[in-house]
């Protein structure tokens, strides 16, 4: 138990069981601990140790891991609508943990219902680190987010709460507002279009 707290000690109080077996404690260990309450089993190949306290990031630090386990991809990060909330720029409250994994990701583990997987290759400014967490960038979030979900209003808060907060300078926020102005031009032209066909087809 002590070179498991020590383990989980780097992830406020979560226990990968992949770097438990580079220790050399097997996973049936793991799977024994957790039958005498010792440990808790968060998801398939992160465990807990019971009664450590959790911070507010421990879900978001659980999603990072579960991802990693079993060989998965080490280049997982926070993204979308959860990555402005760990910014701090939006007060969204996402049901699911966004989540970006490589195109190329191999994720065989039955996913948690509470995380929302999204591929793409991030580049490696496209990625930070937050509160000692891997979270795409600021001005990639955001676009995602309209790309993804189409909600200027969450994209315009974020930008206008990034720039007060210094995150982005006056440059980068005025340019991410003329593509949130383009997403709403291109909405409005669909939704036009989609109305006069509709009328059209109606029966006269």
């Amino acid at each position: 138990m002590d070179e498991l707290y020590a383990l989980a000690e780097e992830h406020d109080g979560l226990l990968p069981s992949k770097e438990a077996r580079a220790l050399g404690i097997k996973d049936s260990v793991l799977v024994r601990l957790a039958q005498r309450g010792r440990l808790e089993r968060m998801s398939r190949g992160v465990y807990r140790i019971a009664h450590y306290p959790a911070d507010r990031f421990a879900q978001y630090r659980e999603a990072i891991l579960w991802a990693r386990a079993s060989q998965g991809p080490e280049h997982a990060a926070l993204s979308h609508e959860t990555a402005l909330v760990l910014y701090g720029i939006s007060d969204v409250n996402p049901p699911q943990v966004h989540l970006t994994v490589p195109l190329s990701a191999r994720l065989r583990r039955e996913r948690p219902k509470w995380i929302k997987i999204h591929r793409a290759d991030l580049a490696k400014d496209e990625i930070h680190f937050h509160e000692g967490l891997p979270v795409t960038a600021v001005e990639r979030s955001i676009m995602d987010v309209l790309s993804t979900s189409h909600r200027t209003e969450i994209a315009r808060q974020a930008i206008a709460e990034a720039l007060r907060e210094g995150m982005i300078d006056a440059a980068k926020a005025g340019a991410l507002r003329k593509q949130v102005n383009r997403a709403i031009h291109a909405l409005t032209s669909t939704t036009s279009k989609s109305k006069v066909a509709a009328d059209e087809s109606s029966p006269r």
